[in-house]
């Protein structure tokens, strides 16, 4: 089995997705029960094939941090990378193939949103390294 990371991308993508452009702090209050209910479903699905390992929703809030010299690192609440703006949360799941990981982030895509409609929400799917790259020889 192989490790993916499935990152939830509320907007942005390859190609925007109408019904996924719309920020969830818009939403209904049943519409957000009904796209958390799928998510829980959706994990506990995973979990009873054996297929679950972690998943979490992010804050929109956050720093940004780098390295500034000994002692200095510079700490700001913008500008942002672009995935502040899109990552809203992710998976991690233990899958026999990378077809099984499409498989499952296709599934995480039609989770519900405004007007119950599938999102259609853009998945990135990454592997896990499984084992440490070299440099150059």
């Amino acid at each position: 089995m192989a490790k993916y990371l499935l990152l939830k991308h509320y907007r942005g993508g390859p190609a925007k997705r109408p019904n996924a452009e719309l920020p969830m702090d818009e939403w209904t209050p049943q519409e957000v029960a009904d796209h958390l209910a799928f998510m829980d479903r959706m994990a506990a699905d995973l979990a009873e094939r054996g297929e679950w390992v972690d998943g979490q929703a992010l804050s929109p809030d956050g720093t940004f941090v780098r390295y500034d010299g000994e002692g200095r690192p510079p700490v700001t609440d913008g500008p942002f990378a672009e995935t502040k703006d899109v990552v809203a949360g992710w998976m991690i799941i233990d899958v026999d193939s990378l077809a099984d990981a499409h498989a499952a982030a296709a599934h995480l895509s039609s989770a519900p949103g405004p007007g119950g409609k599938p999102l259609e929400e853009w998945i990135e799917v990454r592997p896990f390294l499984s084992e440490t790259p070299s440099g150059p020889e």
